[in-house]
């Protein structure tokens, strides 16, 4: 048998493209904390992205802001 090459592309299955992340640093948001994460920090969700926020509980629902975004998770601050 001969070894094929396809122009020199590498194809695999099952192979996930790169999703860019649903929110960007100072948009606002009013969201629900859902869960609390290793070091104490709320953890709420947009559509299915965590956002860690600082200084918050389960349960509370409060407006924030996004200071940094990371490729699979945000970091927000409350601000009302």
């Amino acid at each position: 048998m001969e070894n094929r090459k396809f122009g020199g592309k590498k194809f695999s299955r099952g192979r996930s493209r790169v999703r860019q992340p649903p929110v960007k640093v100072g948009e606002r948001y009013k969201v629900k904390i859902e869960a609390l994460g290793k070091g104490g920090d709320g953890i709420a969700r947009i559509k299915g992205f965590v956002i860690f926020v600082p200084k918050t509980k389960i349960g509370d629902e409060v407006e924030i802001v996004i200071n940094s975004v990371k490729q699979k998770f945000a970091f927000g601050e409350v601000i009302g």
